[in-house]
């Protein structure tokens, strides 16, 4: 039995890997801004799931409610940071505020998350850490780069994160999903205020996007089981197979750029 602590916990991949935990007899520390939205887990899987309200930019209740989580089970086992959420404009277009509250919540949440467990996974000699990140945490796309620049960056902190813990006993792993039907565009998405001079673009990404068929992120949760039982798990983890070109197609392009200019780069 695995104890674990999932952020965003609500809906979406938190949810539907809660529910896989809880349903194969693990314990789960639920999280989200709404804990009424939680009432069910606790309905149906009673002391297994401890529902906690929480804001993952707060950094004091991520600290308590990781310490509470730690208190009722004992230990943590896996600690999720999946809370999160889509800003869809141009970068001109966003607003000081929402480029602020984009990195409070998918990059400085993770890293509260991650330093209020990290002395307890430090403790008991092991644990591990997941990261969800995204397709765009390793290719970047138009209408979405201040997301690209959360999940960027979160990538890097983990990237670093795992070296420095992986001598403890810690394991780190950054989950790259490609494009499933969660809420991540619907209703918890926020959008700029847009400029005309742009619409050709965003017309273009939009009709794309509603080309290509979401998959069903259910098909996540048993891959997500198999990946937290893995002795040994890798430092990234594509979800689906939609990644592999665009990603290729991306590290492609870069080292094509960076070899083409070697002779500049060389008068350095």
């Amino acid at each position: 039995m695995k104890n674990w602590f999932i952020t965003g916990a609500s809906r979406g991949f938190g949810r539907i890997w809660a529910e896989a935990a809880l349903a194969r007899g693990d314990r789960v520390a639920a999280t989200a801004r709404r804990p009424e939205a939680l009432r069910p887990l606790a309905e149906t899987y009673g002391d297994a799931v401890l529902p906690l309200p929480l804001d993952v930019t707060d950094r004091d209740a991520v600290t308590a409610a990781v310490r509470q989580a730690a208190d009722a089970f004992g230990r943590l086992d896996v600690v999720v940071n999946n809370a999160g959420y889509g800003l869809f404009g141009m970068v001109e277009e966003v607003t000081e505020q929402q480029a602020r509250a984009q990195l409070d919540t998918n990059l400085l949440g993770p890293l509260w998350v991650t330093q209020a467990a990290l002395p307890l996974l430090r403790a008991q000699n092991g644990g591990h850490i997941v990261q969800v990140s995204s397709l765009g945490g390793l290719a970047a796309f138009p209408t979405l780069g201040l997301y690209n620049a959360s999940k960027w960056a979160l990538e890097g902190m983990s990237e670093a994160l795992a070296q420095e813990v992986g001598p403890l006993g810690i394991h780190v792993t950054i989950v790259e999903p490609g494009p499933y039907g969660t809420d991540w565009s619907g209703a918890s998405a926020v959008r700029t205020e847009p400029i005309a001079a742009y619409e050709p673009i965003r017309r273009a990404r939009q009709a794309g996007a509603t080309a290509r068929a979401p998959q069903d992120p259910r098909a996540t949760a048993g891959v997500i089981l198999e990946l937290v039982d893995t002795d040994e798990p890798p430092l990234r983890l594509f979800l689906g197979t939609y990644p592999y070109p665009v990603v290729e197609a991306a590290y492609r392009q870069r080292l094509e750029t960076w070899n083409a200019w070697r002779s500049l780069a060389a008068k350095a």
